[in-house]
């Protein structure tokens, strides 16, 4: 799979700015900060390309598929 900028270019660029966005503050939860980013948007990508099937969609992402309705329920992109 080939990308003019792979995803790991985007995220350490968007750290690099968080990190001088910061101008010396301390920062707090970068880990969680950065997961919650990163995972609701790849939720709604991979459930948009699995129209919707979710035992389709955790094994694409290599996930049980109660671990995935988990997460899907606490983004709020289910009921």
């Amino acid at each position: 799979m080939t990308h003019s900028k792979p995803i790991e270019d985007c995220v350490r660029a968007s750290l690099e700015q968080y990190f001088k966005d910061l101008k010396g503050v301390e920062p707090h939860a970068v880990h969680d900060m950065v997961l919650q980013a990163v995972e609701k948007p790849m939720l709604e990508v991979v459930m948009r390309q699995a129209q919707g099937n979710q035992s389709k969609a955790a094994a694409w992402l290599g996930i049980n598929r109660n671990t995935l309705r988990r997460k899907l329920l606490d983004h709020k992109l289910i009921d």
